[in-house]
């Protein structure tokens, strides 16, 4: 975290208190950034700072309160936190505009510092967080403690404060009622409401207990508290995702794929053995690093990460230009990869690998803290991650981070990049005290090979069949491609 920590004297500005933060280690080792105790608070520069990086963190600590593997959730809140600072400091840039408010434009001299778009950002971020209780505490605190009153709910075009209040509120005006079911009153629902639950009718053909169907998805079995016996059977997350409406398309019928042809078991036996054996040997050869480039793409937080990585060297308003352009990216295409499982609801290696094998014994990672075995029956098979709780095809994580990547690329003008992650010997959360057995730093140079890990990873963890890694690959540059114009008309103020 880059903290301004330098003070110009009161007669410049006024000395405001920030939130004094500390590191939280999230499951994939990435740092996100926790309150902390207000002992020894930093000062945050609102002329200088950037409040985002500094103060909010993409929702700070309060994003370890979604988990890992609930990539909508988490791609949504961080993709309205983007679009929240970008809308709401529009107004001081020479030509940008909001995507969902128009709020003209500022004096160029307001924006001689970053104090009036920091102040809009707050407000406009405080905004968006209310609509996610989760979080709406976290964010108030954040506001009161640089001095500012989470209550002014002022509504204007001429103050930061007003400004920021309308750039949130216009993104909820058209987000909550997206298609999404935030509010949790979708098909009709009108009292004791469910956010974001289904809003199709979808129902597994098979069940956690019986493939009758093997080339269709079927609910895992999760340990939810192993020591008192409790489990829990997955339910297919947000399916209703895959039609909420996307940034930079109006159909996600124009990213459909041809069908997972190696999953039909009916059809093609062959391939679908063939398919669950390489799953198989991959298990079986799993290493350190292996292990721990799954556990890092398998936190969708890593995208954000990456990002404030590579933002070296933009200045303020192309920051959060970049931020929102690879935060539409991975938006869009997690739309189009929740529309393409919902329409072929295919089957996962666990299913398949425990059908094929029952209680003929396999060669594979024998689960934590007993490396690669022969003996274990395929029924007893699991992943080195836990299965996600949606069907196989295609790979959302794929399909985020391919897009990420490439709306990166285009706005960066390369390739190249850097980023790092460094994990402490034991630091495992899957193996802790055993993996890695030594410390260990994952790197990458350009986005090319960051891509492609990201997408293996799915393959060494279990989690996915080759093919959908690849199907992922085919759509995904191109939604990168759209994010990255669709950004560029509005900081060039030529969006209608």
């Amino acid at each position: 975290m880059d903290t301004d920590l330098h003070s110009r004297g009161p007669s410049r500005r006024q000395m405001l208190k920030a939130v004094a933060l500390t590191s939280a280690v999230t499951s994939s080792g990435a740092v996100l950034l926790a309150p902390a105790a207000p002992a020894a608070a930093a000062d945050f520069n609102f002329d200088t700072g950037n409040a985002a990086k500094e103060l909010l963190n993409r929702g700070g600590a309060g994003l370890a309160g979604i988990d890992p593997m609930d990539a909508t959730i988490l791609i949504r809140l961080t993709c309205l936190l983007a679009n929240a600072w970008f809308d709401a400091i529009a107004p001081y840039h020479r030509s940008a505009v909001g995507v969902y408010s128009k709020l003209g434009r500022r004096p160029v001299s307001e924006s001689a510092t970053h104090r009036q778009r920091n102040i809009a950002l707050l407000y406009a971020s405080n905004k968006v967080l209310g609509a996610f209780p989760l979080f709406t505490a976290q964010s108030r605190a954040v506001l009161s403690q640089v001095g500012l009153d989470p209550d002014d709910d002022q509504e204007n075009t001429t103050t930061p404060i007003g400004i920021g209040n309308l750039a949130g509120k216009g993104i909820l005006a058209n987000k909550l009622n997206d298609g999404m079911n935030q509010l949790g009153y979708g098909g009709g629902r009108k009292y004791n409401p469910q956010p974001f639950a289904d809003t199709t009718g979808y129902r597994p053909v098979n069940t956690a207990y019986e493939l009758s169907h093997p080339s269709r998805w079927q609910p895992n079995v999760l340990a939810k508290q192993v020591e008192l016996g409790t489990y829990q059977i997955q339910q297919f997350v947000t399916p209703q995702f895959g039609g909420t409406k996307a940034y930079t398309f109006r159909d996600p019928a124009r990213f459909l794929l041809p069908p997972p042809r190696k999953s039909d078991y009916t059809h093609n036996r062959a391939a679908y053995r063939a398919q669950a054996d390489e799953i198989l040997s991959a298990s079986a050869a799993l290493t350190d690093e292996l292990k721990m480039k799954v556990e890092l793409f398998a936190d969708k937080r890593v995208l954000g990460a990456s990002t404030a990585a590579t933002a070296v060297g933009l200045d303020f308003d192309a920051y959060f230009h970049y931020y929102l352009t690879t935060n539409i990216a991975a938006y869009d295409a997690a739309i189009a990869a929740w529309y393409n499982k919902l329409h072929h609801d295919s089957v996962r290696p666990f299913s398949a690998i425990r059908f094929l094998y029952g209680g003929s014994p396999v060669t594979a990672w024998g689960g934590p803290g007993k490396g690669t075995v022969h003996d274990i029956p395929g029924r007893d098979w699991c992943s080195y991650v836990n299965t996600p709780d949606h069907p196989e095809y295609p790979s959302g994580s794929t399909a985020l981070c391919g897009a990420h990547a490439q709306a990166a690329r285009r706005f960066r003008g390369t390739d190249a990049m850097s980023f790092s992650q460094t994990y402490a010997a034991g630091s495992s959360q899957i193996e802790p005290g055993i993996t890695p057995a030594k410390d260990l730093t994952l790197s990458w140079s350009n986005w090319s090979t960051f891509d492609h890990d990201c997408g293996m990873s799915r393959l060494w963890g279990g989690a996915h069949f080759r093919s959908s890694i690849e199907a992922s690959r085919q759509m995904s540059p191109r939604i990168g491609d759209l994010a990255y114009e669709f950004v560029q008309r509005h900081v060039r103020g030529e969006a209608t």
